[in-house]
């Protein structure tokens, strides 16, 4: 069993779509970074994707813990040319496009960006390189609101539309098991100390 503790990255505070421009963190809430510390099992392998927010979250919390390679393969979303955007902005240039991108999430792209679909595929092959090469191992991965919705419908079985429901607010833990094979077990959502 690998126990996976997905943490999202302290908040950008911006109020746009961010995917894979390379924004800056806050990480000013000492006393929650402290607390995640405390809570993570020191014997956990860190990784996070290879923006600084995720790095710079990961940097914080990894302590003593051994830390592996920063991967490009963990990014959020690619949202193309709905990056950085507003979704008042989006919505108004895209209107059919937005609210299906939202209301039915699947093959549904934004130009030039990523569809639900295609970063789950690339997100879980990901991670399942990643169970396969640390098996029986606690991992904390610091990666993105998108990324982590990806991994509960995976253990879940849901639909995306599903997956979109859940809240996942920045440095909380959502904490996965992988039994083996495609059978997971979810042990927390958004859980915040």
């Amino acid at each position: 069993m690998t126990n996976w503790y997905w943490i999202r990255h302290g908040p950008t505070h911006l109020k746009s779509l961010v995917g894979w421009s390379d924004v800056d963190v806050d990480l000013s809430n000492i006393n929650r970074l402290k607390k995640l510390d405390d809570y993570l099992p020191n014997d956990s392998l860190v990784i996070s994707s290879d923006l600084k927010r995720t790095i710079k979250t990961a940097t914080e919390i990894q302590n003593m813990r051994e830390r592996l390679p920063n991967n490009k393969n963990l990014r959020e979303f690619n949202f193309g040319e709905w990056e950085l955007k507003k979704s008042s902005e989006i919505a108004a240039k895209y209107p059919k496009l937005s609210k299906d991108y939202w209301s039915r999430p699947g093959d549904t792209a934004p130009p030039n960006g990523e569809s639900w679909n295609q970063a789950a595929k690339r997100i879980n092959a990901e991670v399942d390189n990643i169970n396969e090469r640390y098996k029986g191992k606690n991992i904390i991965a610091v990666g993105h609101f998108g990324v982590i919705l990806t991994q509960l419908q995976r253990a879940a079985k849901i639909q995306p539309q599903s997956a979109i429901s859940f809240q996942i607010d920045n440095l909380s833990i959502t904490h996965l098991e992988h039994l083996g094979d495609k059978n997971w077990r979810i042990l927390s959502v958004n859980n915040i100390f």
